[in-house]
């Protein structure tokens, strides 16, 4: 398997305060991957570094034979502002930005594409509906939807089920796996350990520096998961202050 994501040595942090210690791992490319880990564990910066937001305070992040441009990021839907007077529409079809611009108009082309992508998340009927009126489930498969039309061959998903219903959440598994058939590579925050085992092969397991990573079923341990939490109460203070040297 082909290297997607390689960290080497990577340290990340914010004001100098480390919050990833050190990381040396691969993604493989194609692989489903879920990145877990106690609160404060550095997962959510992790995928800022992969994105290119957070610079390295060391090591590096290489990106196998892929730029940014070939990342789809779906961030907590708690950053995500839903005041902006934005329709269904408007909001998936930012998904076709690299095509249309960021003032463009959808042409002929592109709005079947964009009709196959609002109705493969179930929000037919829904395309002149604000952002602000939906729910937390209405929203997350808008965004879903956004994401099938930029196309990346690299997925990166912040903790996508959270405060959505079952069905939903049920919905956007299948739109995942989806990817993972096509050959994408999709690397996904969760908490759930049990949907984890149920759906994603590997998993990269984080506590500010790495616990395990590989299959899953060998490294959601017990053992590893006492490891992880151990090795998270060693840090003092709020996330992303560690009392551990980065050096």
């Amino acid at each position: 398997m082909t290297t997607a994501i390689a960290f080497r040595d990577l340290t990340l942090g914010y004001d100098r305060h480390p919050a990833v210690h050190h990381l040396q791992t691969e993604i493989g490319a194609g692989s489903l991957t879920a990145v877990v880990g106690p609160n404060g564990a550095g997962k959510s910066t992790l995928l800022k570094g992969v994105m290119g937001t957070l610079s390295p305070l060391g090591g590096s992040v290489t990106l196998g034979g892929l730029n940014r441009d070939d990342i789809a990021y779906l961030p907590q839907q708690a950053d995500i502002d839903r005041s902006f007077p934005l329709t269904v529409l408007d909001l998936v079809s930012m998904g076709l930005w690299r095509e249309i611009g960021a003032f463009g108009g959808l042409g002929r082309k592109q709005k079947p594409r964009v009709e196959t992508a609002v109705a493969a998340v179930g929000l037919t009927g829904f395309e002149t509906r604000p952002i602000g009126s939906l729910s937390g489930g209405q929203m997350q498969r808008a965004l879903f939807a956004r994401l099938l039309l930029q196309d990346a061959q690299l997925v990166l998903l912040d903790e996508p089920f959270a405060a959505i219903d079952a069905r939903t959440m049920a919905d956007l598994i299948a739109v995942i796996e989806g990817w993972h058939e096509e050959g994408r590579t999709v690397l996904t925050v969760l908490h759930d350990y049990d949907m984890v085992r149920a759906h994603f092969p590997r998993t990269l397991l984080l506590a500010r520096e790495l616990v395990a990573h590989g299959p899953t079923h060998e490294v959601l341990t017990a053992e590893n998961q006492f490891r992880a939490r151990q090795m998270c109460e060693a840090c003092d203070g709020p996330p992303h202050v560690c009392g551990r040297s980065a050096a």
